[in-house]
């Protein structure tokens, strides 16, 4: 197996992935196939995945590349009612396989505790979402177009320990209220890590760093925090800033741009990438990557499997298909053809198609299935898309 291995630390391809760990990266064989395992998902997983998979299709025939990709099993609610478990061993042992031979995985979006515990397993404990606004959907969002405009956010989020992976219980005893309780903890190895690979990319970038905590509600968790963010920051030469998360919250959306690189435990990464679905105009445009300091990978949108829309051709594909350009530029090196698929999605919007959660007055609103036709047809063309 092809091994790339980091020169004194930097990054030689520019990818945000190279400043993840000190492992080297895995590869496939040269002249090999790309892999690709594949879980579809549940709710409106399947469509969106399916959409996906037709533009890798297209991206594949126009650059010239060849992709395995491989399926694996039920994950979320329909996995727990047909196995008892949201991540069964069968998709643990495929995900598995992927990682072994140089393979990412492309994920539908799956209900319980799938994706927790799958970053757990893998100690996948680094997730990156993007929170970038293309000019083409100005105005089709609730937020005011000239707030948005050039706002180019990273949230760089903790996912293999904090609250997510605590331990709980919930206590029931005859004659007594009911008792719920939850602990969880953060060691210095952990939030070193997340916060080193955060300060090298914000460094590839603007070099600012926003460090998010809690301090008054979480004093020892975010006092370590705070002392390794400072102090890696100066290590590594980038500007450092803190926060608290309610703040922060209220920050990016009243001045987003005021931000570069965010870094927040868990929790608090989740509602800040969340949150970027008001910038970006549809919480159904925000995905993200998830990264082991091994090179593992797996790449999923941030919304969830929007169960009352399965079957019905009127969810929004980009943000699966937008999972997928990440997946290929950063497991895979092929800068090209994700730029590719970005820029066919960008034609697509720029042409008046749009799914009904951006449509707009003068645009032509189609679903799902059409979705992807249209970015696949837009990588094929040599010519603009029209309405």
């Amino acid at each position: 197996m092809i091994m790339e291995v980091l020169a004194n630390g930097v990054p030689p391809s520019g990818r945000w992935s190279d400043s993840i760990g000190s492992s080297p990266r895995l590869r496939a064989p040269v002249g090999s196939p790309f892999l690709l395992g594949v879980l579809r998902g549940e709710g409106i997983g399947p469509e969106v995945v399916d959409g996906a998979l037709e533009v890798l299709a297209a991206v594949g025939a126009a650059e010239d590349l060849t992709f395995q990709v491989e399926f694996g099993g039920d994950i979320g609610r329909v996995a727990e009612k047909n196995c008892g478990e949201a991540l069964s061993g069968d998709v643990i042992g495929f995900c598995g396989r992927i990682f072994s031979r140089g393979g990412a995985i492309l994920s539908g979006p799956g209900g319980g505790r799938y994706v927790y515990d799958l970053r757990q397993r893998f100690d996948l404990f680094c997730k990156l979402s993007p929170i970038r606004v293309a000019e083409e959907l100005s105005g089709a969002g609730r937020m005011k177009p000239e707030h948005t405009s050039g706002v180019d956010v990273l949230v760089v989020r903790e996912g293999a320990a904090g609250i997510y992976q605590g331990s709980w219980e919930l206590e029931s005893k005859p004659g007594e209220a009911r008792r719920g309780t939850h602990s969880f903890s953060y060691t210095e190895p952990q939030v070193r890590r997340v916060i080193e690979a955060a300060a090298r990319i914000a460094r590839q970038r603007r070099g600012n760093l926003t460090v998010i905590y809690k301090e008054a509600g979480t004093p020892s968790i975010s006092g370590l925090w705070r002392d390794c963010g400072g102090e890696i920051a100066r290590e590594i030469g980038v500007e450092c800033t803190f926060m608290d998360v309610d703040y922060a919250g209220y920050r990016l959306l009243q001045h987003p741009r005021e931000f570069d690189v965010v870094v927040a435990p868990n929790l608090f990464g989740d509602i800040l990438s969340d949150l970027g679905g008001l910038l970006v105009g549809s919480r159904a445009l925000t995905y993200g990557g998830n990264f082991g300091a091994d090179g593992c990978a797996f790449y999923q949108t941030n919304h969830g499997a929007a169960y009352d829309l399965a079957g019905s051709d009127r969810a929004n594909p980009v943000g699966q298909i937008l999972s997928l350009a990440m997946l290929l530029r950063e497991s895979f090196g092929l800068g090209a053809a994700a730029d590719r698929i970005d820029d066919a999605v960008r034609e697509v919007w720029r042409a008046g198609w749009r799914t009904g959660d951006l449509a707009q007055t003068g645009c032509r609103t189609v679903g799902t299935r059409q979705t992807g036709c249209l970015v696949a047809e837009a990588i094929r063309a040599p010519h603009p898309i029209a309405a």
